[in-house]
């Protein structure tokens, strides 16, 4: 049975659409307090009036990540805000696909500087407040879950970096989850497959093309399904971590 998340609180970043807001809503929806973090404020904002009608605490964080003092300033202002943090979900990420001959070199630094610099930051600056939590926290355990993908499992011609990035989460993820989990800080790796979501909506558009004719129309996951993967795992038992979570569409063969 899944626990209620009553009196913890939560950091979602990437939270202005897709997986982000979805998830936001859902732990909302199972008694945390939320705080969402995105560089697309208008967007947060309305996803935290329809919060907090259903009755929920939100706090609005129009910050870009990949700037080291504002991941720190999300997080300090979070438990500035709500008193404490049990629980990141770090997000935020970008997807620009393409042959690496000829690839402009913003795109690769792009996703350096957002998949992995963003996270990196946030999690070095939610840290003592999660083992912090661990020890006194309503429940107990707090959790770190890193939004990688199947691209962090599989390289392939066409995502060389984007692999790379998704590759670096999940070792980091693995590394700190054997430093912490001895002090109930779950650090869960969740790497979804094909989503219905603006992700793939940032490349060329000649990149866009093929990312179309790739999947065809084969049925893709949506949003909710993930933010549903992320609340099992945010809310299993202390006694009880799901390191590493792979959810392709079932039409999805690789």
């Amino acid at each position: 049975m899944a626990e209620r998340l009553d009196g913890t609180v939560a950091l979602v970043t990437g939270a202005s659409s897709g997986i982000g807001e979805a998830t936001a809503l859902v732990l909302a929806e199972h008694g945390a307090s939320v705080a969402l973090a995105a560089r697309r404020g208008d967007r947060l904002a309305a996803l935290s009036a329809k919060i907090r009608e259903s009755g929920g605490s939100t706090l609005v964080l129009d910050v870009d990540l990949t700037d080291e003092q504002q991941a720190r300033d999300a997080v300090e202002r979070t438990v500035a805000e709500f008193g404490r943090l049990d629980t990141l979900v770090n997000n935020a990420g970008v997807m620009l696909l393409g042959p690496a001959v000829g690839a402009p070199i913003e795109e690769w630094q792009r996703m350096l500087q957002i998949n992995l610099s963003g996270l990196l930051y946030c999690a070095h600056a939610a840290l003592p407040h999660l083992l912090r939590a661990a020890e006194n926290g309503p429940r107990r355990v707090a959790d770190m879950v890193n939004v990688s993908s199947v691209a962090g499992r599989v390289a392939r011609a066409g995502s060389a970096v984007y692999n790379a990035t998704k590759h670096g989460v999940g070792a980091f993820s693995e590394a700190l989850r054997q430093e912490v989990t001895g002090r109930h800080v779950r650090v869960s790796l969740i790497e979804p497959g094909a989503v219905a979501t603006e992700l793939a909506g940032h490349n060329r558009p000649e990149i866009l093309a093929t990312i179309r004719q790739q999947f065809g129309d084969a049925e893709r996951l949506e949003a909710a399904d993930i933010a549903d993967a992320v609340h099992y795992i945010v809310s299993r038992p202390r006694r009880m971590a799901v390191n590493e979570m792979l959810v392709r569409p079932t039409e999805q063969s690789r």
